[in-house]
């Protein structure tokens, strides 16, 4: 076979570890690597984390955390960013600025709590997501508890997404992605960037095994943009690829288990 020697688009992932490999860095590796892009990591946390929830979580120094980037973005260069778990205030802080610096598209996961409930964002840090974050943002994905922190809207329906959505734009991301996944019926989501409405719609799996759903999102959108792809048709794409991975979610220790981001190679064995 030829040895390939095209190199692919590069995306960094600034997440926190799960140990237990069904959400954060993990997770975000796994599915760019699944969509045909490099991934590569700026680690900000270690969590020790399984099936059954979050036993601990270490940041680390923010030194560290501005020197993994710059020795990736200066010397490998980046096609694209996603943020995820940035558990301080001094975190997002840092990592907002050295966005602000980088010419490329930022997808921000504004990561508060883990799937089982646990919180991996100091609460101090609000303010920092919403004003120096969000708004270095190509496009902000919250899930609907992550809108309740960040603005204090509760949503109960589409026309409360749509209230969202424009509380989340106001802090200045070019598009707001407000997952509508915790609401009844299909799992519907709503891309806007305050003037044109894109709600995507997917249908809701019987299946409990969901752990690492949103970072595998925001991952599959980054990898998109890296791509070429515009705002709308990666999130699209980004869209249908997790639908197949919670469809094929598999249940691994005593709880949540992760979805799978290998469901494509899988499917066509």
């Amino acid at each position: 076979m030829p040895i390939r020697t095209a190199v692919p688009p590069r995306v960094l992932t600034v997440a926190g570890s799960d140990s237990g490999g069904g959400a954060g860095i993990q997770a975000d590796l796994k599915t760019m690597l699944a969509l045909g892009v490099h991934g590569m990591s700026v680690l900000t946390a270690v969590t020790a984390q399984n099936s059954l929830g979050v036993q601990g979580t270490w940041e680390l120094p923010v030194d560290a955390v501005r020197a993994q980037y710059r020795s990736v973005v200066d010397d490998v260069g980046v096609q694209a960013v996603k943020t995820g778990m940035l558990a301080s205030a001094a975190l997002v802080e840092t990592v907002a600025e050295l966005l602000a610096g980088t010419d490329a598209p930022v997808v921000v996961d504004p990561v508060g709590v883990s799937k089982h409930g646990d919180a991996l964002l100091a609460a101090e840090a609000l303010d920092s997501v919403r004003t120096k974050l969000l708004p270095v943002a190509t496009v902000a994905t919250p899930n609907l508890d992550e809108v309740a922190q960040l603005t204090g809207v509760q949503v109960a329906d589409e026309d409360g997404m749509r209230r969202a959505a424009e509380e989340i734009l106001a802090f200045g991301p070019r598009w707001a992605l407000i997952k509508g996944g915790h609401l009844p019926g299909e799992a519907v989501d709503l891309l806007t960037d305050g003037s044109a409405e894109h709600w995507l719609r997917a249908p809701r799996y019987d299946n409990r095994h969901t752990h690492g759903t949103g970072c595998t999102l925001a991952s599959a959108i980054a990898s998109g943009l890296a791509l070429g792809q515009d705002v709308p048709t990666a999130v699209e794409g980004a869209k249908a690829y997790v639908t197949g991975a919670i469809r094929a979610g598999f249940a691994l220790g005593g709880g949540i288990g992760p979805v799978d981001h290998g469901w494509r190679t899988r499917a066509a064995d």
